[in-house]
């Protein structure tokens, strides 16, 4: 009620300001003289006047030079008796035009019931205004089961198509079929196929998976209905089943169509673990979500498509078939898709002659589409910061440091001595990673800081992996334990600066034993079950399926690994000494040293270098190009 009444209030002073303004305006003087009656019969005496014409009440004199004059006679009398009640004759009358006009029935009318009429308007719009408010809250409460699905028509203009999304070559082919069966189902049917109900696309945040829906349907030109699964479910019990009823209903009026389920494990996640019990408004919603794709024709036209991420917490009932019988699985771009991904995203961007997209595709392995959306963003915004026209190079070099690690903190100062350890510590990490076969070549070194970190070294693989050895896996342990142990070596103490790289460290020895299966002692097996309760979302317990003995044995398997890593730190750094202070003193001199620079350090004395512990000492490869970059967090990582 008190929003009626404000809006009232508003209504009522607008009339005022209106019915102000109106009475302060003054309109050009064009209007005839008013006179009274007894000068107008004087004019009249006086032979003056040349024309006189009576529009009911109203007297309109023209006066022989020309001259406008208007008079008001009472009402109901007539102007003859008025000439008569002031003695004027015929004979002065000799030579004036008189003419008589009986005022129109509008403005009559108008004139007769405006008075009366204004305020009762105004009434009547001021109730009719507050009883629209009032419809307005009980259509929101009647529509309080409605789904609020966002529909795209098939000639909206921010149409998508396959060409707008790079990439994901045998996700469009096997959305093809359905793409060609909304076009063409009679082809379909007349095989006895049917075409799938449903289809669940998988994958990480960012790999396309609603932009993938939406050019599904407009490569169909077909209506396409978006709603999150978050929509669906609120606090009174039976709302998500009446939405779900009610998005159904639409999809089959608009059939042939796409319904798109987005972030589905909203909704469909297992049932029977939930806080509610029986009645939990989620499981009533899945339960109508089952009951709805079981109900209508294959044949209709409704192809219902959902994202997530996480499938493997979604009920089985949701994927059996019948229901989302196709699944369809989102890998992160490769470098090709990489590269097509940026220049779909360079559209639009003054990009400059010198830049090569490839190489930032090379650059950014493990980058998402949304992350390749976003550098490219970053990049446009640097160069009009910058004041520049173009897109350039180094402004797209530097927004993947900005997407990696965060903008740069030039304001965030460090004592000399505090300068001086995190030079140490990351001229550690790259020494050992430079060393180590099985470590990603060094791409640059940096001692500003950079989102939490104060300084941070920057890896990039040669080439896309999708495995890694052991090897590997025991020389990265090595690399993110090189900034410790450089700062023992060398200061003799340490700092909370290496905190995370010794949990990172912790964590990956971890998972060679218990997940991986890479420790010679325990042998090939995986430990421990982990659970999920379903109603958070989250792992949250481990079930151990060994006993304690076990329990002692993995720990001492995750100390000996991690032992062995730091024991071949110790040994580069400190037969690598020499070089080690070269690589601080150019950190300290400018702060950031590149990847040409930093393998020029190496070239001075390659002959007769002693071996890596880990293996054959890796030659500086001067053709390498980086692909990825893996960021080793310096000591402001507390």
């Amino acid at each position: 009620m008190s929003s009626l009444f404000r809006n009232f209030f508003i209504f009522l002073l607008g009339l005022l300001v209106i019915a102000g303004v109106l009475s302060s305006v003054r309109f050009p003087e064009a209007r005839p003289d008013r006179i009274d009656v007894g000068t107008l019969l004087g004019h009249v005496r006086g032979g003056e006047v040349s024309k006189i014409e009576v529009r009911g009440d109203i007297i309109h004199t023209t006066l022989k030079d020309g001259k406008q004059l208007t008079t008001q006679k009472e009402p109901g009398e007539s102007f003859s008796n008025l000439l008569k009640n002031y003695g004027i004759e015929s004979p002065v009358l000799q030579g004036v035009q008189i003419e008589v006009k009986r005022e129109s029935g509008v403005g009559y009318w108008l004139s007769a019931l405006l008075p009366f009429l204004i305020p009762f308007v105004l009434i009547g719009l001021v109730i009719f205004f507050m009883m629209r408010q009032v419809q307005g809250v009980n259509s929101r409460a009647m529509s309080f089961g409605q789904a609020g699905a966002r529909q795209a028509a098939p000639n909206d203009k921010d149409k998508v198509t396959f060409k707008d999304v790079a990439g994901l070559k045998e996700s469009k082919e096997e959305l093809n079929e359905i793409v060609e069966f909304l076009k063409n189902p009679k082809k379909f049917t007349a095989v006895g196929a049917k075409i799938p109900k449903g289809v669940l696309l998988m994958g990480a945040p960012g790999t396309g998976k609603t932009m993938l829906a939406r050019a599904v349907a407009g490569e169909a030109n077909v209506p396409f209905f978006h709603i999150s699964g978050s929509e669906f479910v609120e606090m009174f019990v039976g709302v998500g089943a009446a939405r779900v009823r009610d998005l159904f209903r639409k999809a089959k009026k608009a059939a042939p169509c796409i319904l798109f389920v987005d972030e589905i494990d909203a909704v469909g996640r297992q049932r029977g673990a939930g806080l509610g019990g029986s009645h939990d408004e989620r499981e009533q919603t899945l339960n109508q979500i089952l009951v709805e794709m079981d109900g209508f024709d294959p044949n209709l036209g409704v192809i219902i498509m959902a994202a997530t991420n996480r499938p493997d917490i979604l009920d089985p009932a949701l994927l059996r078939p019948g229901r989302f019988d196709r699944r369809i699985i989102l890998e992160l771009p490769d470098i090709n898709d990489r590269e097509a991904v940026l220049q779909i995203h360079a559209q639009g961007k003054p990009i400059g002659h010198g830049v090569k997209v490839r190489i930032i595709a090379e650059r950014t392995p493990g980058f998402s589409g949304a992350d390749l959306a976003n550098l490219m963003n970053e990049a446009a915004i640097l160069t009009a910061r910058r004041n520049k026209k173009e897109v350039g190079m180094a402004e797209l070099v530097e927004s993947i440091e900005k997407v990696m690690l965060g903008p740069e903190r030039k304001s965030h100062l460090l004592s000399l001595n505090e300068r001086k350890v995190t030079a140490y510590h990351e001229g550690g990490h790259a020494l050992v990673g430079h060393e180590l076969p099985g470590a990603d070549p060094v791409h640059k070194v940096s001692i500003i800081s950079r989102g939490r970190a104060a300084g941070y070294t920057l890896k990039l693989p040669s080439e896309d992996r999708h495995l890694k050895t052991r090897a590997e896996f025991l020389d990265e342990l090595a690399a993110l334990l090189g900034g410790y142990v450089a700062e023992k070596e060398v200061f003799g103490d340490i700092t909370t600066g290496a905190s995370n790289d010794l949990k990172v460290a912790t964590q990956l020895a971890r998972k060679l034993v218990v997940e991986y299966g890479m420790s010679d002692k325990l042998g090939p097996r995986t430990f421990g079950d982990h659970e999920d309760l379903i109603f958070l979302g989250r792992e949250i317990t481990e079930q151990r399926n060994y006993s304690e003995d076990i329990a002692k044995a993995i720990d001492a398997e995750m100390d000996r690994i991690i032992g062995n890593a730091r024991d071949v730190a110790t040994k580069i750094i400190k037969e690598q000494r020499p070089i080690l202070d070269q690589i601080a003193e150019h950190l300290l001199e400018k702060e950031t040293l590149e990847r040409e620079e930093f393998e020029a350090l190496f070239t001075v004395k390659t002959k007769g270098r002693p071996k890596a512990p880990s293996g054959t000492v890796k030659p500086v490869k001067k053709e390498r190009v980086p692909t990825r970059i893996l960021p080793q967090l310096g000591p402001s990582m507390v």
